[in-house]
């Protein structure tokens, strides 16, 4: 696989249902550390934007709004988009502050056919840890097309850096869900399988896992006491209970 750094541009079990999966990505968030509380948190939205995605990018435009408003109490969000498309195609944005500059530029691009560059998003990860601390990767996809061990050396340096990888897997590819667990298990981060007809779920998750970037625990708990924060409400009972 191309080891080339992502441009920046000019800038037999019954199956278990989607509750289970939930349960278990909240389990495995909470085996997490919680982060440093001090500074603003800084959070990599790894995004395929391969044909196939054009969907699930629409839906990425209009939730990643809500990751700077639930970080925004608790000393802010830094948020760097990273996508790849196309032959070749894998860039990273300059880190955002602010949801309306991310979303100018999210809305500008478009997905077009090509093979998966998830490597090149990890390694990416990984330096950028290098020069200063990154609180979660967050990817969402919905294939793999790279061979896993390649992967799994890729997601070690993200792991040695600290930096847990929250895997969002649409639809249920095996080998997209074998190496997006193994990235995860790595990393010490969590793997959640979520579809179209779960985008509200989908939401408070990312939520959760952006307030969590931004500030550990006090920050799900301050987002936990909102009624309609359910993601943010489990993910912390979850901790609470060692379970």
């Amino acid at each position: 696989m191309p080891a080339d750094p992502v441009k920046r541009p000019s800038q037999n079990k019954a199956p278990a249902t989607r509750s289970d999966e939930v349960e278990a990505f909240l389990a495995e968030v909470h085996a997490r550390p919680p982060v440093e509380s001090a500074g603003r948190g800084r959070l990599v939205f790894g995004l395929d934007a391969t044909m196939s995605r054009q969907p699930t990018w629409d839906l990425a435009c209009s939730l990643q709004a809500q990751m700077f408003d639930v970080a925004a109490g608790v000393g802010g969000l830094d948020v760097q988009l990273v996508y790849y498309r196309g032959i070749g195609e894998c860039r990273a944005s300059a880190w955002a502050s602010d949801a309306r500059r991310l979303g100018t530029l999210m809305s500008a691009i478009d997905c077009r056919g090509g093979q998966t560059q998830i490597g090149r998003v990890l390694g990416h990860v990984g330096k950028e840890a290098a020069s200063g601390r990154v609180g979660a990767l967050v990817f969402v996809g919905d294939a793999c097309e790279e061979a896993i061990d390649d992967l799994c050396a890729r997601a070690g340096a993200m792991a040695l850096r600290g930096v847990p990888a929250f895997m969002f897997q649409e639809g249920a590819d095996p080998v997209a869900e074998r190496a997006f667990r193994e990235v995860a298990k790595l990393t010490k981060g969590a793997w959640c399988r979520f579809d179209a007809g779960a985008a509200s779920q989908l939401a408070s998750l990312l939520r959760a896992v952006a307030a969590y970037a931004a500030g550990g625990q006090q920050a799900l708990t301050a987002l936990a006491r909102s009624a309609s924060e359910q993601g943010a409400t489990r993910l912390l009972a979850a901790m609470r209970s060692g379970g």
